[in-house]
């Protein structure tokens, strides 16, 4: 029988995306207010794989994925899910959202995405919230899987949560020592 342990704290990622970069300023500032100072932001990101958001968004799409100071428990990725949901949906014009926010986290060994959403692939983690491991960490690198968004999958993205990872490596030495 295995010891039941508390498991590390994880790196804390958001994914904004939106067809207006004006809103993202306002939907940083709010989910500062939850989970305190972003320590590191990519550039926007255009976002061509898929015409899944075109309808509600509109062409021209943009994402940004930003990462936290704080570490938090995965076991938090839940209700961080609904928050982000709850932001989503101040920042709305009716039924048309103008910021997707898709909170995840990363780990030393995988990247971790929420979803409302269930699949074969994904575990419930409680609140209707779904997890699943978009990326593993293998050999010095993120590496897909048949079921990671192409734009995860990217060399790009792999490459940007690499960064992440090497500031969570420092902060977890911090953390222990």
């Amino acid at each position: 029988m295995g010891t039941i342990r508390e498991p590390q704290p994880v790196k804390l990622i958001v994914s904004l995306l939106t067809g207006d970069p004006g809103w993202l300023a306002d939907a940083k500032a709010r989910l500062v207010s939850l989970f305190g100072p972003i320590d590191w932001e990519s550039r926007l990101l255009p976002f061509a794989h898929t015409e899944y958001y075109t309808a509600e968004f509109g062409p021209g799409l943009q994402r940004q994925i930003v990462s936290f100071d704080r570490l938090i428990g995965p076991g938090d990725l839940a209700t961080i899910k609904r928050q982000t949901n709850e932001i989503e949906q101040s920042l709305a014009s009716g039924r048309k959202r103008r910021v997707n926010i898709d909170p995840g986290y990363v780990a030393l060994g995988k990247l971790v995405l929420a979803s409302t959403k269930d699949h074969g692939h994904r575990l419930y983690l409680g609140q209707g919230i779904y997890g699943e491991v978009t990326l593993t960490y293998q050999r010095g690198h993120f590496r897909p899987w048949p079921w990671t968004y192409p734009d995860y999958a990217s060399e790009e993205y792999r490459a940007l949560f690499e960064q992440i990872r090497e500031r969570y490596k420092v902060q977890l030495r911090q953390h222990v020592g």
